[in-house]
């Protein structure tokens, strides 16, 4: 299968949505296997020559912090959140599009101002100096991705989230599946 089938069978997003997922969650793949790798040495190291890799565990944690945060834009635009739906063969189609909607709102407002909180935040962090503690590295540089990669969240709920809320259709399962 040529490398555009691939892409189009497995990111069905429209236009930029696409690029942007594939990006992201290439950058978390990478980001992943640099932990793997990592992770194997630090094991390796220890066992061998009775010492570890140096700032492993600060690595460890930026890494983590970088492919959470990258995976949040294609989670929320995906609707792969958690959703509990027990009333909505209750409550109808029109409401639960209604509160479709305000959810998408809601959570696309909340992360607007996390992401402006957090961004203040790194700000004061490299007006400081602060650093980690072992390899010396900003601190303040992370918690700007994760403000950046916050508001490409917001955006993307509330462009995408909406126009998924707007082109579902009602469906109707059974209990368990």
């Amino acid at each position: 299968m040529p490398l555009r089938g691939w892409i189009e069978k497995h990111y069905p997003e429209p236009n930029v949505y696409r690029w942007v997922g594939l990006l992201l969650e290439g950058i978390s793949a990478a980001v992943l296997f640099f932990l793997m790798a990592l992770t194997c040495c630090d094991v390796f190291s220890r066992y061998l020559f009775n010492n570890s890799i140096n700032g492993a565990f600060e690595i460890t944690q930026m890494g983590l912090a970088i492919l959470v945060f990258a995976q949040m834009p294609v989670i929320t635009w995906r609707g792969g959140h958690v959703v509990v739906d027990l009333l909505d063969s209750i409550l109808g189609y029109r409401i639960v599009k209604i509160l479709g909607l305000f959810s998408v709102f809601i959570v696309s407002t909340s992360f607007y101002f996390l992401a402006v909180r957090i961004y203040e935040l790194a700000g004061r962090s490299l007006r400081r100096g602060e650093v980690t503690e072992y390899l010396h590295i900003p601190t303040g540089y992370l918690t700007q991705y994760i403000a950046i990669m916050s508001w490409v969240t917001a955006a993307c709920m509330l462009s995408y989230g909406a126009y998924r809320v707007f082109k579902e259709k009602p469906v109707s399962q059974s209990i368990g599946e």
